[in-house]
């Protein structure tokens, strides 16, 4: 086997999905998808480390921006988490021929439970400080800041939307599509998480299918900074290789 990704990836809507390749080894068929979270991009640290643990280890690795964040097209006001569950889906339809895994962080990780839950081309599933409960995030976060107006965190890049907003809403939790999930999953969280609680990956692990693991990491805040982002990298190769063991 010698495939590689192609050149450009597009969404639906014609929308270029920024996204950086890292080989593994040739006759390896096992990719991983990493994707990240709300105001975040494919070179978030946690991400580029994990991507380089897993090349290291054999194992392809294509880490990604969603539309409208990093370098990838469209507008980063149109980036809910429904659209950004179609650009994964333009990701998985350009991988034909691949085992694919997802990797998600935070926002992210709802992404892939939701399109996980429907789409049997996603053969494993990571979740980083996932998301569980989408509307609690968003009240939580941004309900003070107004939309069309306001940005999230205070970043200009980042305007809050409207759409955004009722997105979140609309969605409520992700744990009735964790319950649809029939693949391997792990979660880790960082018990020192200020941004979404480990509580959000215990929910989910409650009514995920087997085989399931969660690791809690009791230092780790959410992006896994400092030595945190190794560790982290070296569970998830050591899960995914007893996978293919």
């Amino acid at each position: 086997m010698n495939r590689i990704p192609p050149s450009e990836i597009v969404n639906q809507k014609g929308e270029r999905l920024d996204f950086s390749y890292h080989p593994g080894a040739p006759n390896q068929e096992t990719l991983v998808v990493l994707g990240h979270g709300v105001t975040g991009n494919k070179d978030r640290p946690l991400l580029v480390e994990l991507a380089n643990q897993l090349a290291r280890n054999g194992i392809h690795a294509l880490r990604f921006s969603f539309s409208g964040n990093g370098n990838s097209g469209g507008s980063f006001a149109e980036s809910t988490i429904t659209k950004e569950v179609g650009d994964l889906g333009s990701i998985l339809d350009a991988l034909p021929g691949w085992r694919v895994g997802y990797t998600g962080h935070s926002m992210g990780a709802a992404v892939g439970v939701l399109r996980a839950s429907t789409d049997t081309r996603i053969r494993f599933l990571v979740s980083l400080a996932g998301m569980a409960h989408t509307h609690a995030f968003a009240q939580r976060e941004f309900s003070s800041v107004p939309p069309g107006t306001g940005c999230m965190w205070d970043k200009p890049e980042c305007p809050l939307s409207q759409a955004y907003m009722d997105d979140m809403a609309r969605i409520g939790s992700v744990q009735e599509a964790a319950k649809k999930v029939r693949v391997p999953w792990l979660f880790l969280h960082g018990l020192t998480d200020d941004v979404v609680p480990p509580q959000d990956s215990q929910d989910l692990y409650s009514v995920a299918a087997e085989p399931k693991q969660l690791i809690e990491l009791p230092e780790a805040d959410h992006v896994f900074s400092d030595a945190h982002a190794s560790s982290m990298a070296n569970s998830v190769v050591e899960w995914v290789q007893k996978l293919q063991s």
